[in-house]
């Protein structure tokens, strides 16, 4: 981790956070036994979103704390937002929360839709 790193965001470990290009993330999906969470609102959700995904937005922090808390933090976490901005600050708050394995979409679900 970079001095700056450490200054500006904290001890993360980044390393507990890996972003996947849509066919790598499409194949550790298929296994059902994921946590598949879209962190975009709720609107964007209703409109579309991967099969099998739980809906817990970002911007609703309170919500966002309460929902991951009860998490399984040694089972991995596939997050995805609309471009992939929200899911890596979703990332860095569960790496925060404790959790070992976080998976992002790269690009999100505009990536996932092409």
């Amino acid at each position: 981790m970079s001095f700056l790193n450490f200054l500006f965001r904290g001890s993360i470990n980044t390393e507990a956070i890996k972003v996947l290009n849509v066919e790598e993330y499409k194949k550790a999906i298929s296994n059902n036994n994921v946590q598949l969470v879209d962190v975009r609102t709720s609107q964007e959700f209703a409109s579309e979103h991967i099969k099998g995904a739980q809906n817990v937005d970002y911007f609703q922090q309170s919500k966002f704390k309460a929902t991951f808390s009860k998490m399984d933090r040694d089972k991995p976490v596939y997050l995805y937002c609309q471009s992939g901005n929200r899911s890596q600050k979703a990332a860095r708050k569960l790496v925060d929360m404790g959790f070992g394995s976080v998976y992002d979409l790269r690009g999100g679900y505009n990536k996932w839709k092409h």
